[in-house]
């Protein structure tokens, strides 16, 4: 304990500076592949072809990527000889694609949020993200952010995970439980278009398709920092990013 206590006065708050300043620390994003253009036709329709979710579409010798199929699979960067381009940021926000817009919670939210987590059958990986949210580097509650298991006083109802058949009916109840001022947040590709795991007979094609949704953070998973720059947007302290390619206005 001693060590610790040592090290702490020493080094003093290790926690990341974001939202105020940008966080460029070594690894702290995955990045994802964006719009690219190729040399030739063909080269373009092989980045489309290699893609496991048509998440990539070749138009000439251009290629188009739908994010929220996207599964940072990264078969795309790593894989071909002429690689997609590769962006390495984090705010990744967005409205859905059925919206044109989607406001932000009232001005009285923004420094003290509540947050109703749902796992809405998720593989574990968006959800050990959201996790992450509350660990020393991130430390959401510096920011008014804190998490409630009772959807009565939540104001944002976070879903991971395609909503599978046994999670719908309890995915509905939280939602109708909350307070009319609440927002939905679907956090990662399944919770967006499904993933690779829908639509099938057990799985819907995402939490769009079950409750209408205000904000996505698409990412497969998404680093903690993409999941809180969504939470800060909803919290109106934070702007969504222009979308600046035909696949963000789509996907």
């Amino acid at each position: 304990m001693s060590f610790w206590f040592w090290h702490g006065l020493r080094k003093g708050i290790q926690s990341t500076r974001y939202p105020a300043r940008v966080e460029s620390t070594p690894g702290v994003s995955p990045g994802r592949p964006v719009n690219t253009d190729f040399s030739t036709d063909s080269a373009a329709q092989l980045a489309a072809e290699i893609c496991p979710t048509d998440a990539i579409v070749a138009h000439g010798k251009s290629t188009f990527v739908n994010h929220g199929k996207c599964v940072h699979c990264q078969l795309c960067r790593y894989s071909l000889q002429s690689p997609m381009d590769w962006e390495t940021g984090y705010e990744w926000s967005r409205i859905p694609a059925n919206q044109t817009e989607s406001s932000a919670l009232p001005s009285p939210f923004a420094k003290s949020m509540h947050i109703m987590v749902v796992d809405a059958g998720d593989c574990g990986a968006c959800l050990h993200e959201v996790k992450q949210l509350n660990n020393p580097l991130y430390n959401m509650h510096r920011l008014g952010l804190f998490l409630t298991a009772t959807p009565r006083t939540a104001d944002v109802l976070l879903v991971v995970g395609p909503v599978s058949e046994n999670m719908r009916g309890p995915l509905l109840k939280t939602w109708e439980a909350m307070p009319t001022s609440r927002k939905v947040l679907a956090v990662g590709t399944c919770a967006i278009s499904g993933g690779v795991f829908g639509k099938s007979f057990m799985c819907a094609c995402g939490v769009g398709t079950v409750l209408p949704v205000d904000f996505e953070v698409p990412g497969n998973p998404p680093p903690p920092l993409a999941i809180l720059h969504g939470l800060l947007v909803v919290a109106g302290r934070k702007s969504l990013k222009t979308p600046t390619s035909i696949s963000e206005g789509r996907a």
